[in-house]
């Protein structure tokens, strides 16, 4: 028995509008419930807050979707933004601008190793990533000695607290790298280029692409985004804790990046996608502790969405 072409694109185009755009709905689905149903939930001091929640997993998530892009996947994402946090109050006698340079530079260097395994040694991505997950972590303990330290810099904590017209800090840095990500994705030949490299390398290699310089470029991006993410949390904490920042990061990251329709199997990169994908899973969660719901309901909830989001990138991408 055969199935005409008219019958198979029924079955794509649900499962395609679905990836595209259900993240979306979903956000407006659970705004709507919590307007009716949440009481203050859409007041505005409570969207702030979640706004200034989210966007650290906003920035790590950028970084996280370009590495998937290409086919890859960054597991140290977490143990780099404690590395930031430990390597803040070592510099902040310097200044502010030295201290989160270092921090930066320490990102790079982290996304350089992963991006080096990757792309010179041929290491698989979920290897080299979760090797520098387990030392990244552990060197962050040692360069802090194993204590927290408190943060007395004004300017730190001002990325923390402070805002221009009631937008907080974070929250405008969360958008401005969205809007820089999404240009450089489809409107550079960087992007392009990692989008070929991620639906077919070998095809790349083969029309002369450069194809170990933009992996490389593109852990490098991921370790730099997620220590800036690192300073931001260590500034909204007031203290530098390598032992809990950056904690499960990776996994918020990868569940905003896919939920958000980038594919696992890479060759698109879905940015403003990936920030829906963020927002939805803070609003899913912030919902259920409003309803006096257990962290395990909204955990397990969110496992089921990963499962659907996953599920519905591989219908689209197998037929």
């Amino acid at each position: 028995m055969t199935v005409d072409s008219a019958t198979v694109q029924r079955r794509v185009v649900p499962a395609r509008l679905v990836q595209d755009y259900g993240v979306y709905a979903a956000v407006a689905v659970l705004l709507l419930f919590n307007a009716a149903f949440t009481d203050n939930f859409m007041q505005l001091d409570n969207l702030r807050t979640q706004l200034v929640q989210v966007a650290p997993v906003v920035i790590v998530a950028l970084g996280m979707a370009l590495v998937i892009g290409t086919e890859g996947v960054d597991l140290s994402v977490g143990s780099v933004m404690a590395l930031a946090a430990a390597v803040i109050p070592l510099y902040l006698g310097f200044g502010f601008w030295p201290a989160v340079l270092m921090a930066l530079l320490a990102g790079a260097a982290a996304g350089l190793l992963n991006g080096s395994l990757v792309a010179f040694v041929g290491l698989q991505p979920i290897v080299a990533t979760l090797a520098l997950l387990v030392a990244g972590r552990g060197l962050a303990l040692v360069v802090a000695g194993g204590q927290l330290k408190q943060i007395h810099n004004a300017e730190l904590l001002g990325l923390g607290d402070d805002d221009v017209a009631g937008v907080p800090y974070l929250v405008l840095i969360a958008a401005v790298l969205a809007i820089i990500v999404g240009f450089v994705v489809h409107r550079t030949t960087y992007g392009r280029q990692l989008v070929a490299i991620g639906g077919n390398r070998s095809a790349a290699q083969l029309a002369g692409l450069p194809v170990k310089r933009v992996l490389i470029i593109t852990y490098v991006v991921s370790g730099v985004l997620a220590a800036l993410a690192g300073v931001l949390a260590t500034a909204r904490l007031t203290a530098s804790d390598p032992s809990a920042i950056g904690n499960l990061f990776e996994l918020s990251a990868i569940t905003a990046v896919v939920v958000g329709g980038t594919p696992l199997s890479g060759g698109r990169v879905r940015v403003l996608g990936t920030v829906a994908g963020a927002l939805l899973m803070q609003l899913l969660r912030a919902t259920m502790i409003k309803h006096n719901l257990s962290d395990s309901t909204a955990q397990m909830t969110q496992a089921v969405i990963i499962i659907v989001a996953v599920y519905l990138a591989r219908e689209r991408r197998t037929r």
